[in-house]
């Protein structure tokens, strides 16, 4: 299966079902894709003790990085195959403390897209709802070389 001949929405579904392996920085900060359609991902994401800051709180860059995953991953659900992005823009908003061994939902919904720019949205929710994060985020849309 190569995923250079594949649209974004096939290659992200593959990785939600398994047939191509999660990307490296899903075991970095843990985060699995578990539901994709076009223009929206949900993935699930869980901090550990390798995500905390000096004071032993969820460091911030652990809701930074899966709200830049859903919502540059939303935006590769838009592509066709040949195509690629890369994240020009993020602005995260902390509401609430991250809490460390809880499953955490991350959504990503795309909002526009033009031929050169994706702009989506994304927010980082606890298991009560709670909304812990939310982000915009602006995807520069490029050819990829083959």
């Amino acid at each position: 299966m190569s995923v250079d001949s594949m649209s974004g929405l096939e290659v992200m579904s593959a990785i939600a079902t398994g047939k191509i392996p999660h990307p490296n920085m899903a075991e970095t900060i843990t985060m699995k894709a578990v539901s994709v359609k076009k223009g929206g991902v949900v993935f699930e994401a869980q901090a550990d003790e390798r995500h905390t800051n000096p004071l032993g709180g969820v460091h911030g860059g652990f809701a930074a990085t899966v709200l830049d995953s859903v919502t540059g991953c939303a935006v590769h659900t838009m592509l066709e195959a040949g195509q690629g992005y890369g994240t020009i823009e993020l602005n995260v908003k902390m509401l609430r403390p991250v809490p460390k061994a809880a499953r955490l939902r991350a959504e990503g919904q795309v909002v526009s897209m033009t031929r050169s720019l994706g702009v989506s949205e994304g927010k980082l929710i606890d298991e009560k709802g709670r909304l812990l994060a939310m982000a915009t985020a602006t995807c520069m849309l490029t050819t990829v070389k083959g």
